[in-house]
């Protein structure tokens, strides 16, 4: 498969929802506040989820290899070749990518973006090199933070950087998009983290800011909305029934 091709997107007048398939062993699971100990299995063919997000008119999807998050490199590839070759959804891909042939391989296989955790954190000159042989439109900067420190491997260690401070590292050399997972709501299904990321916005007005975790109903996608955040992700909400896609896709497409 060659290398996909720049894309543009088409402005949107609200937030844009964004599904979330994560995965372990090739299979659709969800985790709760990232502890691994917690992995619910909802669906055996990840693809089949994707192609069911495509229908309803989802444009974009977010794709979690979290077996690769946990060992530090890229593992559920063929899951990604899957999704991309069944559908034309807009795959950012994130979980395990570590190194240009890694980043290479995710492109190779698919994905329009890929997002950027623990790499970001510990090496960030690699990311900036990155970032001019592929441009900042295609890297997201995943900034998974806990009490306003920002967690690394998986969520599974801290790594002694603020949130702000990671952000600000970034948002200075032109990255504009940043997924931020508010660690100790994910998986609860209780609501987002709305203030912090209205926070975020405040103080990166160019952002594009995901917001990411807490979501368990429509109230709080319309709440982000409401906010001004420009995406979010959600996913335990769709598997555990807690909201319908059907509605989502005609309050948000």
């Amino acid at each position: 498969m060659s290398l996909p091709a720049v894309f543009s997107f088409i402005p949107f007048t609200n937030m844009l929802p964004i599904p979330a398939i994560d995965v372990i062993e090739s299979k659709c699971v969800r985790l709760t506040k990232g502890d691994y100990a917690t992995k619910t299995t909802y669906r055996d063919d990840p693809a089949e989820v994707a192609r069911e997000f495509e229908d309803l008119g989802f444009r974009r999807l977010h794709l979690v290899d979290l077996d690769g998050a946990r060992a530090g490199r890229v593992v559920n590839l063929c899951v990604l070749e899957r999704i991309t070759s069944a559908t034309d959804l807009i795959v950012d891909f994130g979980g395990g990518v570590k190194t240009h042939d890694d980043l290479h391989a995710v492109f190779e296989s698919g994905a329009q973006m890929v997002t950027l955790g623990s790499v970001a954190v510990k090496q960030p000159h690699k990311v900036d090199e990155w970032a001019a042989t592929y441009g900042t439109d295609r890297i997201i900067i995943g900034a998974d933070a806990l009490d306003g420190t920002v967690r690394i491997s998986g969520w599974e260690q801290e790594s002694g950087v603020s949130l702000t401070d990671f952000i600000s590292r970034y948002y200075d050399r032109g990255f504009r998009r940043v997924l931020c997972t508010d660690i100790s709501r994910d998986g609860m299904l209780q609501g987002p983290a709305t203030a912090l990321y209205r926070s975020l916005l405040d103080h990166f007005p160019e952002l594009t800011l995901i917001a990411s975790g807490g979501v368990g109903s429509m109230a709080d996608l319309e709440a982000l909305d409401a906010a001004g955040v420009p995406e979010a992700v959600f996913g335990k909400a769709i598997y555990e029934g807690k909201i319908n896609l059907k509605e989502v896709a005609e309050r948000f497409l």
